[in-house]
């Protein structure tokens, strides 16, 4: 009776924390769109995929072309914030061309928003 107890509260708790990692991404996810810039403390990596926003929506800072990364598949640590990805990630068209200009984050997604072309 206690271990079927214990999966029931742990079960609500996955719930509850899932939840609250969704509404810390919708925040984020404000706050970028009212000032426009990456806000600190954003949710961590694993935050946003736990909370249903796998997908982060970047601009390129030099030909503003936009791209999505898949957060799931990065190689930095989970725990690592979205703000501090600013500067990590870059644009393929600018990088072919031999420029490296940071990307301009713009929200976390639930999906993809822009397909890749054969060109990225």
């Amino acid at each position: 009776m206690l271990a079927a107890q214990s999966s029931e509260m742990r079960a609500k708790g996955e719930a509850m924390i899932q939840q609250a990692d969704r509404l810390l991404c919708e925040s984020w996810n404000e706050r970028m769109w009212s000032d426009g810039e990456p806000i600190d403390p954003s949710p961590t990596i694993d935050q946003a995929v736990n909370g249903g926003f796998p997908w982060l929506e970047i601009r390129c800072a030099r030909c503003k072309t936009p791209s999505d990364v898949d957060l799931a598949a990065m190689k930095h640590p989970p725990t690592t914030f979205v703000h501090d990805l600013a500067s990590r990630l870059r644009c393929r068209k600018c990088d072919k061309a031999g420029r490296r200009p940071a990307a301009t984050l713009l929200q976390l997604a639930w999906q993809p928003r822009h397909p890749r072309t054969e060109a990225d």
